[in-house]
């Protein structure tokens, strides 16, 4: 009994499939395109290489100029506390330093003369981490700015026009007369 009713139940859902199945015509056209659309396959080699020389140019070179003040603003940022993680490591390491030497005094600074050694090497292992991660970020920013710059230059070269197009399409199906909605893939050669 289980069995039939599947079984009936997948043939009403493909006998409603077959039923819609309509007649599609394939027509090629011969499409030379015009002198204004040379591609220039190493446009986005060059957009690439010169983010890479100076970060931002390949976004200017794209014609991209808002995406210039994105590009130094993070690459500033990370520079930035790259510095500053790196002068605050450098005074814990000093100020530890010169506890082990003995020629801290160890209660007259303001900001360390109440931490403990064991704080200190604490303070030094979280401002080295930060810097280091300072420095990653920064690096990543620079290989975005110029992964940015080869993906635009690639996007700027691509072609969207009516022979590629997805749209929503009502139609009338000839059998019941009913209006139908779909999705209507379209791609001309």
């Amino acid at each position: 009994m289980r069995k039939l009713f599947f079984i009936s139940f997948f043939c009403l859902l493909f006998s409603n499939v077959c039923l819609a199945q309509e007649e599609v015509s394939l027509v090629i056209k011969d499409t030379v395109p015009s002198k204004g659309t040379k591609i220039n396959p190493l446009s986005p080699a060059k957009a690439a290489f010169y983010s890479a020389v100076l970060p931002g140019l390949g976004q200017a070179y794209n014609k991209k100029y808002w995406k210039i003040p994105l590009v130094y603003g993070g690459l500033g940022a990370g520079l930035y506390f790259y510095g500053w993680n790196n002068k605050k490591y450098h005074e814990f390491r000093d100020e530890y330093k010169a506890r082990l030497d003995g020629t801290s005094k160890q209660g007259q600074h303001p900001i360390y003369g109440s931490l403990s050694n064991d704080g200190l090497i604490r303070g030094q292992k979280y401002h080295q981490r930060n810097r280091d991660l300072s420095a990653l970020i920064t690096a990543g920013i620079y290989i975005l700015n110029i992964i940015d710059a080869n993906v635009d230059a690639h996007l700027l070269q691509f072609n969207v026009n009516e022979n590629l197009s997805v749209r929503p399409e009502l139609y009338q199906n000839e059998i019941d007369y009913q209006f139908k909605t779909g999705i209507k893939l379209t791609y001309n050669f």
